[in-house]
């Protein structure tokens, strides 16, 4: 690592790589980006479905990847990253609570990080460092959803539960090409936005879900 000053704030550089870990560093993107959409349009898809797609050797996946499972739980994990990074920055926004909700609920939807849920959950045992990530990511979202809550601005009987289904079902939305599919996601997402912040409704028939209930589908089938 390397360090530099912009306007006062000294910031890290990572130290350029050498050509053999660069080439490595680009083959596990590639590998990443094609096992994603193979498994997010058929969790079932054999491993070699994604050599295929990503362009590279079996023996070469397999030398980073060992097994399928290794591959979902690698997914997963960066979508647990990812959404743990958007609620962070939710959370650092000091200004407006609704406005802040508002922008990680898109981002969050933009960064389709709930397609890896509704398609991989139950199809690869977890691990402890899943739990782990997902434990915090859950107390994350819940901060945000109560900051909003007690602003006053999200209607009466919701839930940080209701919350995830509502990206589950978003994540569901696929017409199109993939820049149609993020229009018709953030039409509904528009709507949705509109019930949540909707203060004066009445109360929501039935219970929600609850942890447990989420959480059970990441039960091996």
């Amino acid at each position: 690592m390397f360090r530099r000053y912009i306007e006062g704030v000294e910031t890290t550089t990572p130290t350029p790589m050498s050509g053999r870990k660069a080439q490595a560093a680009r083959n596990d993107h590639v590998i990443l980006e094609a096992a994603r959409a193979v498994f997010v349009a058929d969790p079932g898809a054999p491993i070699s479905a994604v050599a295929e797609r990503a362009g590279v050797g079996i023996s070469a996946l397999y030398r980073r990847y060992p097994g399928k499972e290794d591959l979902l739980r690698k997914l997963c994990s960066d979508g647990l990253k990812l959404y743990i990074a958007e609620a962070e920055m939710a959370l650092a926004d000091e200004g407006d609570p609704w406005a802040a909700f508002t922008e990680f609920m898109r981002r969050v939807v933009d960064a389709d990080i709930h397609s890896l849920t509704i398609n991989l959950a139950g199809t690869f045992a977890p691990t402890e460092d899943l739990h782990r990530d997902s434990t915090h990511a859950s107390e994350l979202a819940e901060r945000v959803f109560e900051r909003t809550r007690e602003a006053g601005a999200l209607r009466p009987g919701l839930t940080v539960v209701d919350v995830a289904m509502i990206f589950d079902q978003l994540a569901a939305v696929r017409l199109g090409d993939e820049a149609r599919t993020s229009r018709i996601r953030h039409r509904y997402l528009a709507l949705l936005l509109d019930a949540m912040h909707l203060t004066s409704a009445g109360p929501l028939p039935g219970p929600a879900p609850d942890a447990e209930e989420l959480n059970r589908r990441w039960t091996v089938r």
